[in-house]
């Protein structure tokens, strides 16, 4: 079944998608909800800043896509991944592959993962003023995404790591382009096809299910949670990334979690310190 005919279906969906997820988690309307958050960017400038540093670090990602074909790179490690785990994930393919799963697993790997970056910043923005945690939880989830990529594009430019699926002796087939058959001509300009170690899929999915769970918002952290784990399911069924990748993807999240969540106190603080 295919899904996604252009990256323009793509932003559809999750546009529709991020205002479902703040509806789910801000409990309100979310017109208004985003239409808080906008004020909020508008009227903070520290808000700003950490929302444009942001945008900066995704736009960083692109660039190193333009450098590593620059460079040249004579090393692959793919062989190594593969020698190190087997037909792990071949194996999964084997035992899940289904019509009925493949759409609904591309919709998450492709739409969910982006809509909840979005809206994570607007549901604890909206209700910072519920908690104190929920307030911290915005400059949390900017400095944990931007700690994401600073890690893991080192790794990109010079650990290059393929795609489980283009590794032939795998055994794995890339059934994303069964719900998205322009992917690689589309969606690939946002990801090389050896930027597979760390998976930030894995990566970013974990650290929004961890600072969720940090929040005062029960059905928030439960939404989230669920969508993470099904997004580290669906990266291995549609046979993107190796087992290796989502391990190091698990550790990556968990320390820029930790590490946003201390960098957001400080953030904090010197919001509310006062000026002598």
């Amino acid at each position: 079944m295919v899904l996604f005919h252009s990256m323009w279906s793509v932003s559809a969906y999750t546009a529709f998608t991020a205002f479902l997820l703040i509806w789910l988690g801000a409990a309100i309307n979310p017109f208004a909800a985003s239409a808080a958050f906008i004020r909020s960017l508008v009227g903070v400038k520290r808000y700003a800043w950490h929302f444009i540093a942001l945008i900066l670090i995704l736009f960083c990602n692109k660039m190193e896509l333009r450098i590593e074909q620059q460079m040249l790179s004579a090393y692959d490690f793919t062989s190594m991944f593969h020698a190190l785990e087997g037909n792990i994930v071949h194996t999964i393919q084997l035992l899940f592959r289904s019509k009925w799963l493949t759409a609904p697993l591309a919709f998450m790997y492709v739409v969910v993962f982006q809509a909840m970056m979005l809206s994570s910043l607007a549901v604890y923005t909206v209700r910072a003023g519920l908690s104190a945690n929920n307030g911290k939880l915005y400059y949390a989830t900017c400095y944990s995404i931007m700690l994401n990529y600073f890690i893991a594009i080192p790794f990109f430019l010079f650990f290059p790591v393929n795609e489980v699926w283009s590794y032939e002796a795998s055994g794995v087939s890339f059934l994303m382009l069964e719900a998205f058959p322009a992917f690689e001509t589309q969606y690939r300009l946002l990801s090389g096809l050896d930027n597979c170690f760390p998976s930030l899929h894995t990566s970013i999915s974990v650290t929004l299910a961890i600072l969720a769970c940090y929040s005062d918002n029960r059905r928030w952290a439960a939404v989230v949670c669920a969508c993470s784990a099904v997004i580290l399911f669906s990266i291995l069924y549609l046979g993107i990334h190796w087992v290796t990748d989502m391990a190091g993807g698990i550790t990556l999240g968990i320390a820029a979690s930790v590490a946003g969540l201390k960098l957001s106190e400080w953030s904090v603080y010197a919001e509310r310190k006062p000026v002598i």
